[in-house]
C-alpha cells in the first residue's frame, strides 16, 4: 500500500492525514447504546460505519483498542422501568441484549471492551474530585456536581457555537447553579431512584460524565479518535471535552461523527414514530449481510435516506457479487483468496470513501465475469480475490 489513510476532523473541518499518538497502535472510544430501547437502524448505522474503520485499520497493520460503552443508567431507562412495570435493571439488560443482537446479525465486531456506566461508578467519583480540587466544577450542597462552564476556554469550539446563545439546560434545578448553563455531572437522588453513595451525597451520574470516566479507565489521558453520531456532537460531546479537558486530560485527538439514516427527509427516531427496529427488518426476510452492505454503501458523513424500495435494490446488487463469487469458486475449484486493489485502499484511505470502494468492486465483479466467459481461470481468481478482500474490509464477506 502507497497511500496514507486520511480522516475527517470534526473539530478541525478537515480532512487530513492519520497520524496515531503511538505509532503501530489506535485507541478509539464510540459512545453506544443508551439501553432503553430496541435499535432501530439510526443506532446501527454508526455501529456499522465505526466497525468498518476499525476493519481497515487493523487490514492496514495497526493494534486497534475499541471501546464502546453501555449507558446502562439513564431517565429514559428510568422512565422505561416505570411504563414496562420492571426494574431499571432489567429494562437496561433486555435491550442491551437486543443490541448485542443487532450488532451480531449484521456482522459487527464485539468491542475490545464493552464498560457499563454503573460498572464505573469510582472513577466518576474521581473525576469529580478532580474538578472540584482545581476549581473547574463545584458541589452546592444538594447532592448536584456541576461544572462551571464560564471557566472553560476552549468549551464549545466543536459545535462552533457562542455560550451566551445557549438555552440552559434542563438537567436539575437551576437555584443550584452559578450559571443557568452549568451541566451536571452528578444528580442528586430523587425517591425511589437508583442511587450511589458520593462524598457529596447520594445519586447517580449524569449522561456526559460516565464517557470521560470510561474512556480514561481504558484509553489513557490521550486516545486517537473519538466517534458518534452527528446528535452527538452537542450537548455530549462538548461537555465530554470540557471536563476532561478541565481535568488536564488531552484526550481525543480526532473526532470522528456518521450522518443519520433519515426517512421522508426527517431523522430516524422512535419520537416520529418512523423507527425501523432491526429484528423487524430481518423480520421481513432481509439477511443481515444485505443490511449491512445497504447500512455501510453510503459515505460515513453523508445522510443516508432509507425506503425498502432502496433497501431491495441494494439487496439485488450485493446477491450479483454473491453470485460472482460462487460462479468463479467453480471456475477455480477453490474459494478465493483475501486481497483487495490498490484502487480499493485508495478510495479507504481517502477518509473512508466506500462508495468509490463499492465502485472498484463493482470493476472486479465486471471483469471477473468476463474471464469466466473467456475461460481465464488465473483472471477469474485474481478478480474473485480482489472482490472477497474488499467485502471482507466492509464486513460483508459471504464465505
Amino acid at each position: 500500500m502507497t497511500s496514507e489513510l486520511h480522516l475527517y476532523d470534526t473539530a478541525h473541518r478537515a480532512v487530513d492525514r492519520f497520524v496515531p499518538i503511538t505509532p503501530g497502535k489506535v485507541g478509539i472510544y464510540l459512545c453506544g447504546a443508551t439501553v432503553q430501547a430496541p435499535p432501530h437502524i439510526g443506532h446501527i448505522r454508526s455501529g456499522v460505519n465505526f466497525d468498518i474503520l476499525r476493519r481497515w485499520l487493523t487490514a492496514s497493520g495497526y493494534e486497534v483498542t475499541f471501546i464502546r460503552n453501555v449507558t446502562d443508567i439513564d431517565d429514559k431507562i428510568l422512565h422505561k422501568a416505570v411504563h414496562e412495570k420492571i426494574e431499571w435493571w432489567a429494562v437496561a439488560q433486555k435491550y442491551e441484549r437486543a443490541f448485542s443482537d443487532a450488532y451480531a446479525s449484521l456482522n459487527v465486531l464485539p468491542p475490545t471492551y464493552e464498560p457499563h456506566a454503573t460498572g464505573h461508578i469510582t472513577q466518576m467519583i474521581e473525576l469529580m474530585q478532580t474538578l472540584i480540587a482545581n476549581g473547574s466544577a463545584y458541589a452546592p450542597g444538594n447532592g448536584d456536581v456541576y461544572l462551571e462552564v464560564r471557566k472553560l476556554k476552549r468549551y464549545l469550539t466543536l459545535s462552533n457555537q457562542k455560550l451566551d446563545d445557549l438555552q440552559p439546560a434542563e438537567d436539575a434545578d437551576l437555584t443550584h447553579k452559578k450559571d443557568p448553563r452549568d451541566f451536571a455531572l452528578w444528580k442528586a437522588a430523587k425517591p425511589g431512584d437508583p442511587s450511589w453513595p458520593t462524598p457529596w451525597g447520594p445519586g447517580r451520574p449524569g449522561w456526559h460524565l460516565e464517557c470521560s470516566a470510561m474512556a480514561h479507565t481504558y484509553l489513557g489521558e490521550s486516545f486517537d479518535i473519538h466517534g458518534g453520531g452527528l446528535d452527538l456532537i452537542f450537548p455530549h460531546h462538548e461537555n465530554e471535552i470540557a471536563q476532561s479537558e478541565a481535568a488536564g486530560y488531552g484526550f481525543a485527538q480526532r473526532w470522528m461523527h456518521n450522518a443519520w439514516v433519515t426517512t421522508s427527509g426527517e431523522k430516524m427516531s422512535k419520537s416520529l414514530g418512523n423507527s425501523l427496529q432491526i429484528h423487524e427488518i430481518l423480520k421481513k426476510g432481509v439477511r443481515g449481510i444485505e443490511l449491512r452492505w445497504y447500512l455501510g454503501s453510503a459515505h460515513y458523513r453523508s445522510m443516508l435516506e432509507f425506503s425498502f424500495e432502496s433497501l431491495e435494490e441494494s439487496s439485488v446488487n450485493f446477491r450479483r457479487i454473491e453470485a460472482f463469487l460462487k460462479r468463479a469458486s467453480e471456475v477455480t475449484g477453490a474459494q478465493a483468496k483475501l486481497k483487495y486493489s490498490q484502487t480499493f485502499a485508495d478510495a479507504m484511505n481517502d477518509d473512508l470513501a466506500v462508495p468509490t470502494a463499492l465502485a472498484s468492486i463493482s470493476e472486479a465483479v465486471r471483469l471477473g465475469n468476463t474471464a469466466i466467459t473467456a475461460g481465464e481461470k488465473a483472471a477469474v481468481a485474481a478478480y474473485a480475490a480482489e472482490v472477497r478482500g474488499a467485502l471482507s474490509i466492509l464486513g460483508c464477506d459471504p464465505s
